[in-house]
């Protein structure tokens, strides 16, 4: 290989841009090459925007680059969820046993900005914007590009994707000999609305990720720091009451109205939002390797480009960089040998995304159908229960997904132990109660 020092990144981004952060900081030099136009100039595409809920993994490594304090000014803590039934009675639930731990809302767009700034602050990054991959020679590391001013190439001995769920550099390995692809959509879309600041001031509790669930769809807000919130529908493509059935801005209206009441009441542009904003598509890609070698350039692949997953545990984003913080420890232990590093970040990291795609698809279930039932509320009594009764010996899945580092597949493995010791522990209640109710009875 040529230089070891020079790394391209396709796709500036949330992970391309922290991904620039932790490998300029280890000396190389990076070049991040970006279909949009610069996004700090240009106004965030409409009804794209998915307000991401930052959590401790997604701290942790921003923490590691000194970005940690100055990306969460801008966030606002969520210590539980508000359910909204459809009567408008409200209930709350913490997230944590304690009632301390939050997750914190940010903008997407506002997030990619400050990231693209602390990128390019660093010595040796530069950034290409409007620079659609059109073609990549995994031998040599050749990228060709169409750019405003025509065609244009570039070449690099790393080539690391950033590129996204519809990753144009993933698009060219999948026609390789051995390289695993799977995409798995679900039969439901989303669209954004917004519900705007009253009288100055937030509508809703901004201190809560508020959610409607209605069984098979349900909609989500998630404030921003001019008082608004974002909400983003999560509706059957096709059936009653699904974006297809409701093809007019009269039928929504009228089917909004009457299912989500008290939204309604604070959305004067719902119209405008459903009339105008486009309909999302919800899909989990799966990639298998993650690196390709080639006879003098090395390809990887990092956060939705290797793993794309649907939002319902708000660990998109997190999942995306604690990759860079796995790629970053791999190149410290290979003494940046960036194939072996791959090689190695691959192999560790991809059980860890498997699971939480997984553990994204199962939570969809539970915001939409779960979070307002009686056996719901029960059993998070009960876990928060044990928590306070074992603490540090039992701690629920959310809380060790969302307020830990510990690697997703591991806490799916503690979280079977947890179950197995507190089934164990009920049944040798269960037995002691037993005898002892037949010892008295025999005294009798």
């Amino acid at each position: 290989m040529r230089s070891r020092h020079e790394v391209a990144v396709v796709g500036a981004g949330l992970v391309g841009c922290l991904t620039a952060c932790y490998l300029a900081r280890r000396g190389y030099e990076v070049t991040l090459y970006e279909r949009r136009p610069d996004p700090r100039e240009a106004a965030p595409e409409r009804g794209r925007s998915i307000n991401l809920a930052i959590s401790e993994r997604g701290i942790d490594a921003l923490r590691r680059v000194g970005l940690d304090e100055v990306v969460m000014k801008a966030a606002l803590p969520m210590p539980g969820r508000m359910m909204h039934a459809p009567d408008g009675t409200l209930s709350f639930q913490h997230y944590s046993a304690d009632g301390l731990r939050s997750i914190n809302s940010i903008s997407r767009s506002d997030l990619n900005r400050t990231l693209l700034d602390a990128a390019l602050a660093m010595p040796g990054v530069r950034a290409c914007f409007e620079h659609r991959l059109t073609g990549l020679d995994v031998d040599s590391g050749r990228m060709d590009f169409e750019t405003p001013d025509g065609p244009a190439t570039a070449s690099a001995p790393v080539v690391l994707a950033a590129d996204g769920a519809y990753s144009a550099v993933r698009g060219r390995l999948q026609f390789l000999p051995g390289f695993g692809f799977s995409q798995e959509y679900l039969d439901y879309g989303y669209k954004e609305l917004t519900i705007p600041a009253r009288d100055g001031e937030y509508a809703l509790d901004p201190g809560a990720l508020h959610i409607w669930p209605r069984g098979q769809a349900m909609m989500i807000a998630l404030p921003n720091p001019d008082r608004s919130f974002t909400c983003t529908l999560f509706w059957p493509k096709s059936g009653p009451g699904s974006f297809e059935a409701l093809d007019t801005v009269e039928r929504f209206e009228e089917f909004f109205a009457a299912n989500y009441a008290d939204a309604h009441a604070l959305m004067p542009d719902l119209a405008d939002d459903y009339a105008h904003n486009p309909i999302g598509h919800l899909v989990t890609m799966r990639t298998d390797p993650w690196q390709v070698r080639g006879a003098r350039a090395v390809v990887g692949l990092l956060g939705d480009a290797a793993h794309a997953i649907v939002p319902f545990y708000g660990q998109g984003a997190n999942c995306g960089f604690e990759d860079c913080v796995e790629l970053d420890r791999c190149l410290e232990e290979t003494g940046d040998d960036f194939p072996e590093a791959l090689a190695r970040y691959g192999s560790r990291r991809k059980e860890h995304a498997d699971t939480i795609a997984e553990l994204a698809l199962t939570n969809f279930v539970e915001m939409r159908d779960k979070v307002a039932s009686r056996s719901f509320l029960l059993r998070k009594r009960l876990e928060h229960g044990l928590e306070r009764l074992l603490p540090g010996r039992y701690v629920s899945r959310y809380e060790l997904v969302s307020f830990s580092t510990m690697p997703y597949a591991e806490v799916q493995r503690r979280i079977t132990r947890q179950n197995v010791a507190v089934a164990a522990g009920a049944l040798g209640a269960l037995a002691a109660a037993v005898a002892v109710t037949a010892r008295l009875a025999r005294r009798r």
